[in-house]
């Protein structure tokens, strides 16, 4: 079967309005900030959260704005995407980042230096702190900068997303008698935007400056001769989706590469400047852009909070940091023990980050060292720049065995990071193939073949996460071991689809997207819903990012309208609006933010006396059932099963400390126990996973 003979489940409707996808998102990011509000959260984990969220509505903007900015600028009044829809969103994102500004300026600045953390701005520098900082001006940043005075001769330069840029008002005439009044100074990304003082014009080793402040004390500097009048620092976000006809390239990875050039100047769709910025060099700015009012950010401080992370880094004090947490083993697994012989005696689960990735990065150490193994074919969808696992891959093909690599090349924002991999792979003679043409490979699967005696045999790992060693220290996700023989050949199937130009065979048990996925999602949940309109148990849990794909909303909706309960712990999107009287009453969603961030899909389905539990690398978005390759799988273990709905669903549906649960007009409400003893999913797990007690077990 290939993309274009895929089936589809016949269209869903249920008489129920669905929320709005974006200001679910900001939603969502308001819940993140409400871990930068709590006093009890350690000042720079804090500070982090803070940090998060700026980086999140960067994203936001550069992937989901341009849909509403295109519908104002061709005046839509119609349709999901319309000039209501755009003032609506971008003043929900505006209401956003003023509060994390006054967080910022109120809460955070001061408790900083209650702990001799001091971000010190021109004015609170002393005599002594201000010549180092003029000095290292002088020889750190004004090598780099270079004015441009805008005439004819010199129009507006182009600016890269997301940079740090100055505009400035001068008065008086060049040296050539002109009278240009206006200077863009772009700052260059080398320059760190957190700089340390040193302990000797400080007093202490906490005392940092910012480069913006730097910069804007000796902005005369770099106009000898000219008096600077009014200025303010700027940043544009840009659309950032990389648009390659892939029915129209010969090769998608140099076209994609090209593609990234570009990418730094697209279509502009917010501009953010200094809070004291005059409307004077605000209109100036918005018309350069090309963008309206709106779209203007007024940024009471630093314009690009994300790279505060940097000052994270610099202070680095586990005083004011969460507890550093030490995963465990795999508890199924033995050190220095064959995973394969563990593999054989049944099906594995790591329940990373409470288990180490340090399991799966075994496995293929050992597929890679074993000589009986032919074979090892892989998904790389994100692997960020950790080589652990490349290496192993490139070492394989040293030993001689076959790897074939199936790169998401269009992993928007780790696309130059799988290109390198790409290449790097290819150079050493690894099968390196980019998926089917028009679809992203969003699946993470990991094949092994291996001889043993006249056999050969297959072991597979699954995923709900990436390949990635850092955020797998830092995202909550399933790892699946197995060497089930209709699991394995489902997976060796897929694989040489993606490959090939052959069709997919008859799945055995994995149910892959756009083919299946969606399809059989629908009947079971259509299952337990006809279990529910008959008296018999009927209940689904369900565990996602985001939920957006209406055909499953309006599924769920009607389930739940049969009697069937349902509760969804849904972190991110969600477009169902739970609890309408009449229509959603025995829906519950509820969203969990933790310190670590959560990423598994779990599904669970009751319908009467049979019990069904899939994992998956897929949410419940529009994108996921039909533009992706993706997978579902069941687990048939039953005390694996037992430990995913312990794990997994029932200990966040009883989280009292960090869930939040949505109200049937979009808001959230975070879970108040006030006056009882509260308790954490992530908390419970961290303690029991914890190396200690996993050992006294």
């Amino acid at each position: 079967m290939n993309s274009s003979s895929q089936t589809h489940p016949p269209q869903i409707s249920a008489d129920v309005k669905l929320l709005d996808r974006d200001c679910s998102i900001l939603a969502f990011n308001e819940r993140v900030l409400d871990w930068a509000k709590r006093p009890e959260v350690p000042v720079l984990e804090r500070l982090r959260y803070l940090c998060i969220v700026s980086s999140n509505l960067d994203e936001f903007f550069e992937v989901r704005a341009d849909l509403h900015m295109s519908a104002f600028r061709n005046q839509d009044t119609k349709g999901s995407y319309n000039t209501e829809t755009f003032e609506k969103i971008y003043e929900t994102a505006r209401s956003l980042v003023n509060e994390q500004y006054k967080l910022y300026n109120d809460v955070l600045l001061p408790r900083l230096e209650k702990e001799k953390i001091k971000i010190l701005s021109h004015a609170h520098r002393n005599q002594a702190q201000k010549k180092w900082v003029q000095e290292y001006f002088r020889r750190e940043v004004k090598p780099l900068l270079v004015p441009v005075g805008l005439d004819p001769a010199h129009p507006f330069p182009q600016v890269a997303n997301k940079s740090l840029n100055f505009i400035v008002q001068l008065s008086g005439k060049d040296a050539f008698g002109r009278s240009n009044d206006i200077a863009i100074v772009k700052v260059p990304r080398v320059l760190p935007r957190v700089i340390p003082l040193p302990a000797k014009v400080s007093g202490s080793d906490k005392s940092f400056v910012l480069l913006s402040s730097v910069i804007r004390a000796h902005l005369s500097d770099l106009f000898p001769g000219r008096d600077v009048g009014q200025f303010s620092q700027f940043r544009v976000t840009r659309n950032s989706d990389l648009s390659v006809d892939e029915e129209d390239v010969e090769n998608l990875r140099t076209a994609l590469r090209k593609g990234l050039q570009h990418r730094q100047y697209g279509e502009a769709l917010r501009l953010e400047v200094s809070d004291s910025c005059s409307e004077h060099l605000s209109n100036f700015l918005l018309k350069q852009f090309g963008l309206p009012e709106t779209a203007l950010f007024r940024a009471d401080g630093p314009v690009n909070l994300v790279r505060l992370t940097q000052l994270i880094d610099l202070v680095s004090d586990p005083a004011l940091l969460f507890p550093p947490y030490q995963s465990s083993f795999p508890q199924q697994l033995m050190q220095g023990a064959s995973i394969f012989a563990r593999i054989r005696q049944g099906d594995v689960l790591i329940h990373q980050p409470f288990e180490s990735f340090d399991g799966v990065l075994a496995f293929l150490k050992e597929a890679v060292e074993d000589p009986n193994v032919l074979a090892i074919k892989q998904t790389i969808y994100r692997t960020g720049s950790d080589p652990a696992m490349m290496n192993l891959l490139r070492e394989a093909v040293r030993r001689g065995k076959e790897v074939t690599a199936v790169v998401e090349l269009k992993a928007r924002f780790d696309e130059e990071a799988n290109i390198n991999w790409s290449e790097q792979l290819e150079s050493v003679g690894a099968q390196v193939v980019y998926g089917v043409v028009g679809l992203k490979t969003h699946a993470k699967m990991l094949l092994v073949t291996r001889r043993e005696g006249r056999v050969l045999k297959r072991y597979g790992h699954l995923s709900t996460g990436n390949y990635n060693p850092r955020t797998a220290k830092l995202y909550t996700d399933l790892s699946y071991l197995t060497c089930d023989a209709s699991l394995t050949a489902d997976m060796d199937a897929l694989f040489v689809h993606l490959a090939s130009p052959s069709r997919l065979g008859r799945m055995k048990k994995m149910w892959p997207a756009p083919f299946l996925l969606q399809k059989k999602m629908a009947e079971k949940i259509a299952a337990v819903g006809e279990a529910a309109e008959k008296g018999l148990p009927a209940r689904i849990v369900a565990k996602m990012n985001s939920l957006t794909d209406p055909l499953l909303i309006n599924a769920l909706i009607l389930a739940g309208q049969k009697g069937a309960q349902i509760d969804l712990i849904v972190r991110g999107a969600c477009m169902l609006p739970a609890g309408l009287p009449g229509k959603t009453d025995n829906i519950r969603v509820r969203s969990i933010i933790g310190r670590f961030l959560e990423h598994s899909r779990v599904f669970f389905f009751e319908a009467g006396d049979v019990q069904d539990i899939y994992l998956s690398s897929a949410d419940w978005m529009s994108r996921n059932m039909t533009r992706r390759i993706e997978l579902a799988w069941p687990v048939l273990d039953l005390a694996l099963r037992q430990r995913l709905v312990d794990e997994c669903l029932l200990a966040y549906l009883h989280d009292t400390r960090n869930a939040w649960t949505l109200e049937s007009n979009g808001s959230y409400v975070r879970v108040d126990k006030k006056g009882h003893k509260t308790q954490s999913a992530q908390a419970l797990l961290m303690k029991k996973y914890s190396p200690s007690n996993v050992k006294s077990r």
